[in-house]
């Protein structure tokens, strides 16, 4: 529930830039340099989402997982409720869109810290041959909060003109979030500690700089993991953000594409899930690699459908795209949370994972609105998505333990730390006060 509400306020930002940021934040520019700028700023959020996930992954190692959540819960959706009230280009003038990036900025913090938080707290809950269809809840937060901005702006659309929609109707869904935020904050403060964290502490295996503890001895698996983020990343901002501004603007309406980008949304909810419960059965690597390679081949007629100007074809060729990418989606959290140490997971986790956002999901909107202008051709789009799926592919996610299930992380090699190296029911019989064999012997 979480992580749906902080990513329907990240949504209701990329949907907002794609549909009318241009026209109300630089209104002096030409179209394509207003929707440049637009999915620009739309971008700066990814720039800070390696700092929330330093910033987060540190507080989320050393002080716990569940203060991290509520802390990103709260930034995210003061700053979303904020960018509603921001004032026009033509009422403040450059002031305006210099609150957005700055707004943007502080969504991009909070996201940064958000994922890795969430998928920790619920992989560390699970038992260890059920964490893949576990964590594959959390992916979906994602599908839902996108669905919920989508639903929005779909109804918001219907019952104002266009010029009411670009006056005010586009702020609705941005102050919305206050309801969505009180909501998630009683969620949030009701969960419990994961019981590794509690093992952690109560052993004392809490890690002063967790961020150091990474980089020193940790640095190819997170090179790994945002390799595996990276072509992620590419899909799916191709597919929602470039896919609605593309759509919009070549044979279809606003609420047309919105429509479709809802449907293809509900499809990856159920697939990530099915995904998510088949790794725990033939492993991470299997599903990971040929989900990878089906994005490669389906992402020609997924293009080329656009040409049709048939809302069916178009649907038709986004479902098929999105099975490839529900494979990679499902299985990517459990992936990502087996690769570290309990102590140095949070931080671990989040600086791969927003690396390899920043790479693939920042300039993905940006580079194929400019490649279809500079070209006048969809091949760019579709070379860009498939080289993307191929590399992920290419890698080995067995090289940082996404062969799976296995147990969670290695022993961390730190001179005066001791390392865990147990499955997830020691630690819960650790944070209970046992004197298990296997917790005596791991250090």
């Amino acid at each position: 529930m979480g992580t749906t509400i902080e990513y329907y306020d990240f949504f209701v930002y990329g949907t907002a830039a794609a549909l009318v940021f241009g026209q109300v934040f630089f209104p002096d520019s030409d179209p394509l340099t207003g929707a440049l700028l637009s999915f620009a700023t739309f971008g700066v959020a990814f720039v800070a989402r390696p700092l929330g996930g330093v910033l987060f992954g540190h507080f989320g190692d050393r002080v716990g997982r569940k203060a991290a959540l509520v802390t990103t819960l709260l930034m995210m959706g003061v700053a979303t409720v904020a960018i509603g009230f921001i004032p026009s280009y033509a009422a403040i003038g450059v002031a305006a869109p210099l609150l957005l990036v700055a707004l943007r900025f502080v969504q991009g913090v909070a996201l940064g810290g958000e994922y890795g938080g969430a998928v920790l707290m619920t992989v560390e809950h699970s038992p260890p041959d059920r964490r893949g269809f576990y964590s594959s809840w959390v992916q979906t937060g994602a599908q839902f909060g996108l669905i919920i901005a989508n639903v929005v702006y779909l109804v918001i659309g219907s019952v104002t003109s266009d010029a009411q929609f670009l006056s005010w109707g586009w702020r609705v869904p941005f102050w919305l979030s206050a309801l969505l935020v009180i909501l998630g904050l009683i969620i949030r403060l009701r969960l419990e500690e994961s019981p590794e964290f509690k093992a952690l502490k109560e052993s004392k295996e809490i890690v002063p700089a967790p961020v150091v503890v990474v980089l020193r001895n940790h640095i190819r698996e997170v090179l790994l993991i945002a390799g595996a983020a990276v072509g992620n990343s590419v899909t799916f901002y191709a597919a929602t953000v470039f896919g609605l501004s593309y759509g919009s603007t070549h044979g279809f309406t606003r609420n047309q594409m919105l429509t479709v980008i809802i449907i293809a949304a509900v499809f990856v909810i159920v697939g990530s899930i099915l995904m998510g419960a088949l790794s725990d059965r033939f492993g991470r690597k299997r599903i990971f690699v040929i989900g990878n390679l089906a994005i490669a081949v389906t992402v020609f007629p997924w293009m080329l459908s656009f040409g049709t100007e048939n809302l069916a074809v178009v649907i038709a060729a986004y479902l098929v795209m999105l099975v490839g990418y529900s494979m990679t989606w499902g299985t990517i959290g459990v992936f990502f949370s087996e690769v570290f140490d309990g102590a140095v997971r949070y931080t671990g986790l989040s600086i791969g994972f927003t690396i390899g956002v920043i790479v693939g999901g920042a300039a993905t909107p940006l580079v194929l609105t400019k490649l279809v202008d500079q070209f006048s051709s969809a091949v760019p789009v579709m070379l860009w998505v498939t080289g993307a799926a191929v590399l992920r592919a290419l890698r080995d996610p067995d090289a940082a333990g996404g062969s799976g299930p296995r147990p969670l992380g290695a022993r961390l090699s730190v001179p005066g730390v001791t390392g865990l190296d147990h499955e997830s029911e020691h630690h819960l019989e650790t944070s209970k006060g046992s004197n298990h064999p296997c917790c005596r012997s791991c250090s």
